[in-house]
């Protein structure tokens, strides 16, 4: 989709942003598209569309940030990542980098265009999806109750200003007697629970129980 109708003055540098674009879009289809801009012709701009997803043409003027690189050297070379729409009302996440000459002066534009119709589903599905209901229902799959135990050992240290895998060995034991009256260690795979969680040996643990 190349403009042949005119020979830019900045022809090869075009060019190499049009294989860039070509690549890109390639990569990234089909939720992204990637337009060249010559803004050295703002009336007839956009030099080269790779993945058209705007319904645009090779030929058309520039945009306003285009408009705003010529009027202002200063203008930010990248500006990534900010909200825009195509001219059906599809959402669209745009990042646009300004390219300058030798004389400090933008003349092209690199710009992509990502389609954000398709995540935005994904993302409302994966909301329903994980959505629950019933929430005064308490119920555990884990026979082990392995977090009720770790709450446990943390909610100790905590008290205590520190961590579980800090405790001094006379609050270990402490812990583990405390854990013994409440019944969890008898639960199964108890001791091996309380022990992972403070760092230290099954053997310790027991030996605080005896």
């Amino acid at each position: 989709m190349k403009n042949t109708s005119k020979k830019p003055s900045n022809s090869l540098l075009l060019s190499e942003l049009q294989t860039i674009a070509e690549g890109l879009g390639q990569t990234f289809a089909p939720f992204c598209e990637v337009v060249v801009h010559d803004l050295s012709h703002p009336k007839n701009a956009i030099y080269f569309i790779e993945n058209n997803l705007s319904g645009r043409s090779v030929g058309q003027s520039v945009t306003e940030l285009g408009l705003a690189r010529i009027q202002d050297p200063d203008y930010p070379a990248v500006i990534p990542n900010y909200a825009n729409q195509f001219a059906d009302g599809r959402q669209v996440k745009s990042t646009s980098i300004g390219i300058k000459n030798e004389d400090g002066e933008y003349v092209a534009a690199l710009c992509l265009n990502v389609d954000l119709t398709l995540f935005n589903s994904f993302q409302a599905a994966l909301t329903q999806f994980s959505q629950v209901q019933s929430k005064d229902v308490h119920e555990t799959l884990d026979a082990s109750n392995s977090d009720r135990i770790r709450d446990q050992v943390d909610a100790f240290a905590a008290a205590r200003a520190t961590t579980a895998r800090a405790l001094k060995p006379a609050e270990r034991k402490q812990l583990v007697q405390e854990l013994k009256k409440a019944g969890y260690l008898d639960i199964r795979r108890g001791m091996e629970i309380a022990a992972a969680h403070m760092g230290v040996s099954r053997a310790t643990v027991y030996s605080y129980v005896r």
